[in-house]
């Protein structure tokens, strides 16, 4: 890979190859040591990673014929920004006699070589990276907000790669924030950094864990300098201090600690969860125990993307709550059809009206389904009772991975003035869209006046 790169006319630093050899290291057998888990990569910014990526990523398409690169960031600008950096890559006098044509177009960015490689960008919040395949280089960029849903969307698309050295996943991104949908860059670090997982390679580069830099108004001491040294290798050669303080001075405190310094949070620390966890995973069940029949209520929400989360509830001796869908709501009519069959005048749905699911309200209700339009002050006393009935054990549930992630990450917002507080409609993750869902409907079995009791005390859900 250098030899190639040093053919292009691509020069490195010193640490750079080393990241390189940890990307591309492999085993015995040939193949790549992390193309089962992927490699990591936490790295403050302006360091340099994407141009080490963008190197490696152009000498492996020119080495291997027909290589599929995606490339894929989390927004649209990000993505069109580093489209925009590899096409200057790609200009370069002595990569562009390989280049046969560069393709423009939000949403279509693509370079193609002559040799049948191509490298392909895109926004995974426009749903971009599904529905490919033979996907040999897949890289998530911005992986600070990459949740399960998105990677299980992407990842088989790697799995016909043709590569004898197998598919090369990489995740390179900054330490997330609390409310960032970050579950899958946290856990990759949590496992790395444990000795458990001998199929991912991890590399993370920050300031000391407990560092705290001086107020933005006070001037950075040699100590500091020195702090910036370690969490970024290119200060002072190529990142001059201007742009440190730049970063310092726009990204706010906080912020600068982690994309500037690459300080991960301690997560138990710095989350103060609002549902109690250790609460809520005593009052989880078994599949095995989950009862059948037919729900009391359904809530639908939506999260910013459009991916649609369905809960359902039932009424009884200890109430019940339930995922029954998560899906991208690619045709309305699917979803539509699929309350029609399940709920008619029979069973209410709860929508919030400032949720972007309310403009199923209508058509719903001409469909002859039974809707109930919830309000802001509906969502405070929702979260308000499912934290009694967690705290008094009340309710239970069969473990959803989804909320289990939810109730880490989400915090609260409080309403107006007063004591009610509810989980942020601006939250973009899916997983707390769906945690909102199980809240509004277990809030509607407020409104079951009548539980139908079966010999086992309960009423069941048929998912």
């Amino acid at each position: 890979m250098a030899a190639k790169c040093s053919d292009l006319g691509i020069r490195f630093r010193w640490w750079q190859p080393l990241m390189g050899r940890v990307i591309l290291a492999k085993r015995a057998d040939g193949k790549y040591a992390a193309t089962i888990g992927g490699t990591g990569l936490s790295i403050p910014r302006q360091v340099g990673k994407t141009f080490l990526v963008g190197a490696i990523v152009f000498a492996l398409c020119l080495l291997f014929p027909n290589l599929t690169v995606i490339w894929t960031a989390h927004r649209l600008r990000t993505a069109e920004e580093t489209f925009g950096k590899m096409q200057t890559f790609a200009k370069r006098r002595r990569i562009k006699p390989h280049v046969r044509k560069i393709t423009l177009g939000s949403g279509e960015e693509e370079i193609v070589f002559h040799n049948g490689s191509r490298i392909l960008f895109g926004a995974r919040e426009r749903g971009f990276g599904r529905g490919f395949d033979e996907v040999d280089v897949l890289i998530f960029d911005e992986a600070q907000i990459l949740s399960d849903n998105a990677l299980d969307d992407m990842i088989p698309a790697t799995n016909q790669s043709r590569q004898p050295s197998g598919a090369l996943l990489l995740f390179m991104g900054t330490p997330p924030k609390p409310t960032d949908p970050g579950e899958v860059f946290r856990r990759m670090r949590t496992e790395a950094l444990a000795g458990e997982d001998e199929d991912t390679g991890w590399i993370e580069m920050g300031a000391d864990p407990d560092y705290e830099p001086p107020p933005a108004t006070e001037p950075l001491t040699d100590a500091d300098w020195q702090q910036v040294a370690k969490a970024n290798v290119s200060y002072p050669d190529d990142t001059p201090p201007e742009s440190i303080l730049r970063m310092r001075k726009k990204l706010g405190p906080e912020s600068f600690k982690r994309e500037g310094l690459g300080i991960w949070d301690e997560l138990e620390k710095s989350l103060g969860h609002a549902i109690p966890l250790d609460a809520w995973k005593l009052l989880e069940i078994p599949d095995s125990e989950v009862p059948q029949g037919d729900p009391d209520r359904y809530a639908l929400t939506m999260s910013p993307e459009r991916v649609a989360s369905i809960a359902v509830a039932l009424k009884g001796e200890t109430d019940y709550v339930d995922l029954a869908e998560i899906e991208r709501v690619d045709d309305s009519r699917k979803l539509i059809d699929w309350f029609v069959d399940r709920c008619g005048r029979r069973i209410p749905v709860l929508i919030d009206s400032r949720d972007p699911a309310a403009s199923f309200v209508n058509e719903l209700r001409e469909r002859g389904v039974k809707v109930n339009v919830t309000s802001q002050s509906d969502a405070g006393r929702a979260c308000g009772g499912l934290l009694d009935a967690v705290t008094e054990g009340r309710v239970w549930h069969c473990g959803q991975p989804a909320i289990s992630a939810a109730l880490v990450i989400a915090e609260k917002k409080i309403i107006g003035k007063g004591p009610l507080w509810e989980w942020p409609l601006t939250d973009p993750t899916t997983e707390v869209a769906a945690l909102r869902a199980i809240t509004l409907a277990h809030y509607g079995l407020s409104f079951v006046r009548k539980a139908k009791p079966t010999t086992s005390g309960r009423r069941g859900v048929v998912l």
